[in-house]
């Protein structure tokens, strides 16, 4: 008999033909980090269970019963001595997903991996005719190197089931489109080192320190020199205007071609910073060499050939724009849908932009995660931001971090552009009477309700109003209106939540920031003399806290450290200001660093890697997806989806006119006849029927008929 993996019509892919092809390819893979081998061995054996004869009579279809194909593989390397056993996990779940390690004691569920072990399957043993099973000569890693020996296996393993899966999708892809697959990897990094250096060139010449441009030419030149060192953790602390996206890129692109390694992998807490930084990037660099992946929505599917899963991205592009969500829960989790791209994080520098974001409930598992791909995948991290986290003593002390910024502390000097000014509580409308006073100010606070509130009592010619309650094609076109009127002089009052504070360009007269963390309140004075053109003392940033009680969720603790310190005298604007800050949020996050208990999910070789799956979700709220389609392309849109069904493009485009809400809110909005499913088979995706609900100046309004507000 001739073995079939694939057929495509007349067209036929060998059993032989696959398992090689996907053993080359996962080998290739896997070399980035030293063990091709063990991409080599999991690609040969992962579809062995195809070699039975029902699953033969299935693919040439003599009959339609479904055949479980992949724990033979998983069951193979159960029984075989040595480190087989770990592969098992990898090939068990090459289309289902990493799986848990099961029950010993009684039955187990037939999806963990004791339950594979358990499992009867079709006999398979023609496989012998074709394969050899190759020999492991190398061990996954130094177990005398790592503190955590089952949390580092549990990333090896990770990593090896990345290079199968992808391995797999590829070849499968390359045989069923005549290997015309359209797949473009980009530029070499040298080649976008010499863009960057044309780009720059003008700057570098600027050696005249005693000015704004001069200091980031400064600053430019330093990430440049150090770029040439050796893999390892790096800081960029850089005051706002210091220019570290361009010095950033700078050093990646010089270090990825001193050290050989492949792609650079911005990873920052903001869609709006994304999207900024990719602007930035692709004009620099040419729009095939960067990559922009913020979409949240995956379509998993455990057929072989479904189009979503063959166009799903796997990173093969040298300059990856990415979200905290994205790049740790693709790193936490156990789809292949997820995991697919992990393998090139390895051989990559990871810049975390504003890594003050950094989720403080997960931040245990992501620094151990950090040092696993700083110690055994080749890879560097930059952390990048100008209030820089106390993260140090989250690393093993032979892990050193370096401060990339030359002078650091006579920078933050020279770039303070703002004075401070605590003025207490103060009562909603001692505010309004102060912001009515001013021509250009920014008032930003913690929560949606309240901006709505205060842009309502406010509302007039020249006044905004931004949130996450607005869509964000709708708040890119009130930013336009707001730079307008900021560049024109105009007034221009904008009351807004945290999404202005980061990634955000404007440059306000004065700013009034509500009581919060330090990092956010230095981030919103971000947004004041951005460009240092008045004087410090004529730039002011207000503090302020309401008399009224007021429930914020989610920054509780932070707002009460920043009270103490303030209290105690401390100057939580300086660089020891914000270390002492970030040092006392750790301290009493205590054994909330790790929240969910992920870490203790790897143990005694047993692991839960779907659980962890679950588990490990950044954004807390559980939240729907509500689309929004008052404008004429987001209803064309709407119609497409409905008569066309889903493709990644249109999602990307949908997600320009979405926005999230919370469960309890979309209780009361369901309840109150404005919802309806988009699609029965989409969970969690609903559209607005009630489009009066939805106001041009300040987004879903947060006010149902009863008076009672359905958002904070």
């Amino acid at each position: 008999m001739e073995y079939l993996a694939h057929v495509d019509k007349e067209r036929k892919q060998t059993m032989k033909e696959h398992l090689e092809g996907t053993a080359q390819l996962a080998k290739q893979f896997a070399n980035s980090f030293g063990k091709g081998e063990w991409g080599y061995c999991c690609g040969i054996l992962h579809d062995i269970g195809k070699y039975s004869n029902a699953f033969q009579k299935r693919i040439r279809g003599e009959n339609d019963k479904i055949v479980d194909h992949s724990t033979a593989g998983a069951q193979l390397c159960l029984e075989k001595e040595g480190y087989y056993q770990f592969m098992s996990y990898c090939i068990a779940g090459h289309h289902a997903g990493l799986p848990d390690y099961g029950n010993s004691v009684g039955t187990s569920n037939k999806r963990t991996l004791l339950g594979r072990k358990r499992k009867k399957i079709e006999d398979y043993q023609a496989y012998k005719k074709d394969i050899t099973i190759p020999n492991l000569t190398s061990i996954p890693f130094d177990a005398a190197k790592s503190e955590n020996q089952d949390f580092s296996l549990s990333v090896f393993i990770r990593m090896i089931f990345s290079c199968l899966v992808d391995a797999d999708f590829l070849d499968t892809e390359n045989f069923m489109k005549h290997g015309e697959t359209s797949r473009d990897a980009g530029e070499e990094v040298r080649v976008l080192l010499d863009k960057l250096m044309t780009y720059v060139s003008a700057w570098l010449s600027n050696e005249n320190v005693d000015t704004l441009n001069g200091r980031r030419s400064e600053i430019l030149r330093s990430c440049l020199k150090q770029g040439k060192l050796g893999r390892g953790l790096f800081r960029l602390t850089v005051p706002t205007g210091g220019g570290k996206t361009i010095a950033s890129l700078a050093f990646a692109l010089r270090h990825a071609v001193k050290n050989h390694m492949e792609r650079i992998i911005y990873v920052v807490p903001y869609t709006s910073i994304i999207e900024q930084n990719a602007e930035i990037f692709r004009e620099i660099l040419g729009e095939e060499n960067v990559l922009e992946d913020h979409y949240n929505v995956d379509y998993d599917s455990t057929e072989e050939l479904k189009s979503m899963q063959l166009a799903s991205e796997n990173w093969d592009k040298p300059v990856i724009v990415t979200t905290n969500v994205q790049f740790f829960e693709s790193l936490f989790g156990n789809k292949s849908s997820k995991c697919r791209k992990l393998h090139n994080i390895s051989n990559s520098i990871i810049i975390f932009d504003e890594a003050q974001m950094l989720p403080n409930d997960y931040l245990k598992p992501c620094t151990m995660m950090m040092e696993e791909l700083l110690s055994r995948y080749k890879s560097s991290i930059v952390l990048c931001t100008a209030t820089q986290p106390a993260l140090t003593s989250f690393f093993s002390e032979e892990i050193e971090s370096l401060e990339l910024c030359p002078r650091m502390e006579e920078q933050f000097q020279y770039f303070e552009r703002v004075s401070f000014k605590n003025i207490g509580k103060v009562t909603t409308e001692d505010l309004l009477k102060r912001l009515e006073q001013e021509k250009q100010v920014l008032c930003i606070v913690n929560t949606k309700k309240r901006a709505q509130t205060l842009y309502q009592e406010l509302k007039g010619e020249g006044v905004y109003h931004l949130s996450t309650a607005m869509y964000p094609k709708h708040r890119r076109r009130v930013l336009q209106i707001v730079r307008k009127k900021i560049k024109e002089k105009q007034k221009c009052i904008l009351i807004a939540t945290s999404l202005v504070e980061a990634g955000v360009d404007l440059d306000f007269q004065s700013v009034y920031r509500q009581l919060a963390g330090v990092d956010s309140i230095i981030q919103a004075a971000g947004r004041c003399n951005r460009e240092g053109k008045r004087k410090k003392e004529d730039s002011k940033v207000l503090i302020f806290s309401f008399k009224e009680i007021e429930y914020i969720p989610g920054q509780r603790q932070q707002i009460d450290i920043t009270e103490s310190l303030m209290a105690e005298g401390k100057d939580i604007f300086s660089l020891e200001g914000i270390e002492e800050y970030f040092k006392r949020v750790y301290f009493f996050k205590g054994e909330n660093l790790d929240k969910k208990g992920i870490i203790d999910e790897f143990k005694n070789l047993e692991y839960n890697f779907a659980k962890v799956g679950k588990k490990f979700k950044l954004i807390e709220q559980n939240t729907k997806t509500l689309f929004i389609h008052r404008e004429e392309t987001a209803e064309k849109l709407l119609q497409e989806l409905k008569n066309q069904g889903y493709t990644r493009a249109r999602m990307r485009k949908i997600g320009q006119y979405c926005i999230q809400i919370y469960d309890r809110e979309f209780e009361l909005l369901q309840g109150a006849g404005m919802l309806r499913p988009v699609d029965e088979e989409m969970k969690d995706f609903y559209e607005l029927v009630d489009l009066e609900g939805y106001k041009e100046e300040i987004g879903l309004d947060l006010e149902i008929d009863s008076g009672m507000a359905i958002l904070m």
